[in-house]
């Protein structure tokens, strides 16, 4: 996805120039399925892990509506960003942000998608972490560790980013990961279909909960790069790729999180594998899912760390062409930044939370509309017809979401009630 230069935007000012900017000498070749299979995974990663947490705090019903809002509401912002692309003929984020407000756009872009990628990826390798010592101590069957270098999470999450991450992380083309990315969703299909629910009532309270959904449902930094590599593409195309992906992740969030509920209700923490693994820690089932759990998570931070790549490279080597040693270096402390995050993080529902409340809205409600109205053109869509008016509105509610969701996150902190800041 970022192995080709894009062209710089005749205008900084927004839609002027309205010229397809094609990338030279690049033609996408990967199949419709793969590209589901990549934004599936891309969108499905460590968030399936706290939904059961956010159903506890809501409830199953206003859950339900709530998993419905956001993916719909993720589904029409791809529309929007895929409507922006085709008027002028780019596939970046980060330039579609040049070409609706310059520089300033250009860096916004960049900078939120680096800071929700890396929250992501720090958030699926914190589960390595916590997880990989404890699946070996169950394996083992090792109560007690008398500091066994091989049980120690910070070892184990930097082994995995240097023998499984970074190789794939090198490839070349984001398409190149469609197989990998087929593995890690039936990873968490296994997951999904091992979790087994027996009734039990509800329960309040609800700072954390819209938070962890919008985190859940981000895939837009990966829409741009996998509608590049897409084989014959199409406007009409990518939107059923985005649409299947979402409908599926929907179901399989739904069913997750209802299980998990279901079965430990006000008892399940904010990662759903800690609760299962407090049952039996040496069942050979919850193991299981806890292995195919960790390999799912493993596999999507390759396909999250491509558009953080592509975001620095166009900020800081915009008309520079493809370089290998370049491309190596930025994966090489990418993941050694996130692995310093990983062994410092305090919890994962506090990356969910503050993540989720600040880089996601920007990603899927404000950038998109923002750069529709922008980029459309007025003789196209008048500023006050009824999709700009509705973009307008769209923007406006992602705005409001961050303010809401950050007060709640700061309330819920400085009360000492938050979850965030205890330890895992």
């Amino acid at each position: 996805s970022d192995s080709y230069q894009l062209h710089s935007p005749q205008s900084t000012l927004g839609f002027l120039a309205l010229t397809p900017v094609i990338p030279p000498c690049f033609e996408g070749k990967t199949s419709f399925g793969m590209s589901v299979f990549n934004l599936g995974n891309a969108i499905m990663g460590s968030g399936i892990l706290g939904l059961a947490y956010a159903m506890a705090n809501t409830g199953i019903v206003l859950f339900l509506i709530l998993l419905t809002v956001v993916a719909c509401l993720s589904a029409y912002s791809i529309h929007l960003l895929l409507k922006s692309s085709g008027i002028v003929g780019i596939r970046a984020y980060e330039q579609l942000g040049y070409r609706a407000f310059g520089t300033p756009g250009k860096m916004a872009a960049g900078i939120a998608i680096t800071l929700q990628n890396i929250g992501a990826m720090s958030s699926y390798l914190y589960i390595v972490k916590y997880e990989f010592p404890l699946v070996i101590q169950a394996f083992l069957r090792v109560d007690t560790p008398s500091g066994e270098w091989y049980l120690d999470g910070n070892y184990l999450v930097m082994i995995v980013s240097v023998c499984i991450i970074l190789p794939l992380a090198l490839m070349k083309q984001l398409g190149y990961l469609g197989y990998t990315s087929g593995f890690s969703l039936s990873c968490m299909v296994f997951f999904l279909i091992s979790v087994c629910p027996t009734y039990t009532p509800i329960t309040l309270t609800h700072s954390y909960t819209i938070p962890i959904l919008a985190f859940a449902f981000v895939c837009h930094p990966e829409v741009l790069p996998i509608y590049t590599e897409l084989r014959n593409p199409t406007k009409k195309k990518m939107q059923h790729v985005s649409n299947i992906s979402i409908a599926v992740m929907y179901v399989m969030y739904f069913l997750a999180a209802l299980f998990g509920y279901l079965t430990f209700y006000d008892n399940v923490e904010a990662e759903l594998l800690h609760t299962y693994s407090k049952v039996d820690r040496y069942d050979t089932l919850i193991l299981c899912v806890r292995v195919a759990v960790l390999t799912a998570v493993t596999l999507t931070v390759p396909i999250v760390l491509f558009p953080v790549r592509r975001a620095i490279q166009q900020l800081f080597f915009p008309n520079k062409t493809f370089w290998w040693p370049r491309h190596i270096a930025i994966a090489i402390i990418l993941l050694t930044t996130i692995n310093m995050l990983v062994i410092f993080a305090p919890n994962i529902l506090g990356i969910f939370g503050v993540i989720g409340a600040t880089s996601a809205p920007c990603l899927i409600f404000i950038f998109p509309a923002v750069f529709y109205i922008r980029i459309i053109p007025k003789e196209e869509e008048p500023m006050r017809s009824a999709p700009k008016i509705l973009a307008a509105c769209f923007a406006g509610l992602g705005v409001l979401f961050m303010i809401m969701s950050l007060s709640f996150i700061i309330i819920d902190w400085t009360s000492g009630s938050s979850n965030a800041s205890s330890g895992h």
